[in-house]
């Protein structure tokens, strides 16, 4: 089974964090987040955007980088970043990695970054852009960490609500 972990390094917007949350609910990943925060969790922005999702999530909290360290010492890391030199679908993820995504108005520190070189996985983007949004950021590199684990644990087929995807009206188009 998958136990995939999203980190957070001082996120600074509450929706960001609402929306993770929310994703990671749906796909069982744990939450962690290192600060500081850039808003309070009780803000209803976070609640807002994490629905009624957001008392399920599994959160873990560090008041710097190096208690996340010291607290998670065989962490496998995976660092998103736009100054990575490998992509996101270039790395083979382990069922139990750490996906770490940077504050919003300026990634992970370099400093961090120097420290783990190979760590570091980009997402391409065309010209100058300068970054994606971090909820979207997220749920790109996880759902490529979830893929390559055979989405494990979770469910890979829907369901219509009020019809039947069995009941013989089928147009072709």
């Amino acid at each position: 089974m998958a136990e995939l972990n999203i980190v957070l390094y001082e996120p600074e917007i509450p929706e960001n964090t609402g929306n993770i949350g929310r994703t990671c609910v749906a796909t069982g990943t744990r939450l962690h987040l290192i600060e500081p925060l850039g808003f309070q969790l009780t803000q209803k922005a976070v609640r807002r955007s994490g629905m009624d999702y957001w008392k399920d999530v599994d959160v873990s909290r560090y008041v710097d980088w190096q208690e996340f360290l010291q607290k998670n010492p065989a962490a496998k890391l995976y660092m998103a970043t736009t100054k990575g030199r490998r992509l996101y679908t270039e790395v083979s993820y382990e069922p139990d990695c750490y996906l770490v995504f940077g504050k919003e108005s300026g990634g992970i520190p370099e400093e961090i970054l120097k420290e783990h070189p190979e760590a570091c996985v980009r997402i391409p983007m065309v010209g100058e852009t300068r970054s994606l949004n971090l909820s979207n950021a997220a749920a790109i590199v996880l759902y490529e960490a979830l893929r390559q684990n055979q989405f494990a644990n979770m469910k890979l087929e829907g369901q219509l609500h009020r019809l039947s995807w069995e009941d013989g009206n089928h147009e072709v188009y």
